[in-house]
């Protein structure tokens, strides 16, 4: 008997940035592990990045059904063009917010709840009740955020007692970073506090991107929990590096809430302490870089050592974090973001070059570099050893441009693509054999 299984989802190619890879890359390999795959996506969405390069990564023996989809965001952003930024989750520090940005952060808070997609959900529900019948599907797949997805999976649920609902959470819906950046207001901050319960409560399986999600789905009373992490596919480069330049590369969104600003005071120090640092040092950034950010770039003195790219098609970015000496991230400065481990992580790791990661204590980015050994994790108040850092990774490029530090290959593997693809099989697998048994 065919296993079918149907995934919602609101990122889809031609959606740019990470919200689109996990799902993509599952259903690349889906169907060779012995499940005929659905993707369920709007026709119209409102994208903040596009990259059309991804549609040609699309499994072609998977089945996409598409519906209209209204929200909201593409009036937001004739008034204020900002919308755009926040419906992917960036925020101005507060300081630098206007009246009509204010005002459209307190909207997307307490009148679109959980977020601006939430139009979808009844239509949705209404759709895919009569196609999950007729097709008989077996599992239902939802992935947020949008969170309001996971909204279509517990009305599906509620009408359809034997499926077998599987709730992925990219990200956390109230304890992520930006939630309390939203102006909730009481009534607000408690209906989006009791419908994640609710999912969370309902879902057969949680799936977790990081160990910390995964414990507090648990402690919020999930039936089941399973960390399936982001991963890493087609990495892995012969590229040579540039011997004229000592590369730092960023990839990905950069904005001022995560803007590791210890590290441009520890690079501007490094470049007054050494001449010839100054003169090989080179910045570059492939994603979006929010204006204030680069300010504080250009005030520590780095602007002449600063490319700035823009967003490019994923394989341009692949290409420029093989040619990295080191290869930078950050998270918020917060123990609530202890358990965010992003997408760029795990590529970063198959490059095999020295990845430098800033955030809060004891995070799941920190025990995976450990895990790994593919770099080094250190706090925002860490500045010396910041320097002392890129100060060993600069002295050993001058001695060999080319040189490789040794990691755990080992380690490294399990966060493949495919070898998560078959712990999801797994899950699945034992879902269905359950059922079959009762």
């Amino acid at each position: 008997m065919a296993k079918k299984v149907l995934i919602v989802s609101y990122y889809w190619p031609p959606s740019g940035g990470p919200g689109v890879q996990r799902w993509l890359k599952f259903t690349k390999y889906l169907p060779e592990l012995g499940y005929e795959t659905y993707v369920y996506t709007p026709k119209n969405p409102s994208y903040p990045i596009i990259d059309e390069s991804l549609e040609r990564e699309i499994n072609p023996k998977i089945k996409i059904i598409h519906t209209t989809i209204w929200e909201p965001y593409q009036l937001a952003e004739k008034l204020n063009p900002k919308n755009k930024a926040y419906k992917a989750g960036h925020f101005e520090q507060k300081e630098q917010q206007s009246f009509l940005s204010k005002l459209s952060v307190f909207v997307r808070g307490n009148f679109f709840i959980p977020d601006a997609r939430f139009f979808w959900v009844r239509p949705s529900i209404q759709f895919l009740t009569k196609y999950i019948e007729e097709e008989k599907i077996d599992i239902l797949i939802t992935t947020g955020p949008p969170h309001s997805m996971h909204l279509i999976g517990l009305g599906l649920k509620k009408r359809l007692d034997h499926l077998h609902w599987i709730a992925d959470f990219r990200d956390p819906w109230t304890d992520i970073s930006y939630h309390k950046e939203l102006k909730l207001t009481n009534w607000a901050a408690k209906k989006h506090r009791n419908l994640e319960k609710e999912v969370i409560q309902k879902a057969d399986v949680l799936l977790a991107t990081s160990y910390t999600d995964g414990e507090n789905f648990r402690q919020l009373g999930a039936r089941k929990v399973e960390v399936i992490t982001n991963g890493f596919e087609d990495v892995k480069q012969v590229s040579s590096k540039d011997s004229h330049f000592f590369e730092l590369t960023y990839s990905g969104g950069l904005e001022m809430l995560r803007n590791p600003l210890v590290v441009w005071e520890a690079l501007a120090e490094l470049m007054k302490e050494d001449k010839s640092f100054a003169q090989n040092l080179r910045i570059n950034f492939y994603g979006a870089l929010a204006e204030d950010v680069l300010q504080t770039i250009t005030e520590n003195g780095l602007e002449k050592n600063v490319f700035v790219h823009g967003y490019v098609a994923h394989k341009t970015a692949i290409e420029a974090i093989n040619k990295a000496n080191i290869l930078l991230m950050s998270n918020f400065d917060n123990p609530a973001s202890r358990g965010i481990i992003p997408g760029k992580l795990f590529e970063y790791m198959a490059t095999e070059n020295p990845i430098l990661a800033i955030g809060p204590t004891d995070s799941d980015v920190e025990k995976i570099l450990i895990q790994t050994q593919t770099g080094k994790y250190f706090s925002y108040r860490e500045k010396e050893k910041i320097k002392q850092f890129i100060r060993r990774l600069y002295l050993q490029w001058l001695n060999n441009p080319r040189v490789q530090l040794p990691i755990n290959k080992t380690e490294v593997e399990k966060f493949s693509r495919k070898n998560l693809t078959k712990k999801l099989v797994y899950l699945m697998d034992n879902m269905l054999k359950n059922s079959y048994e009762q």
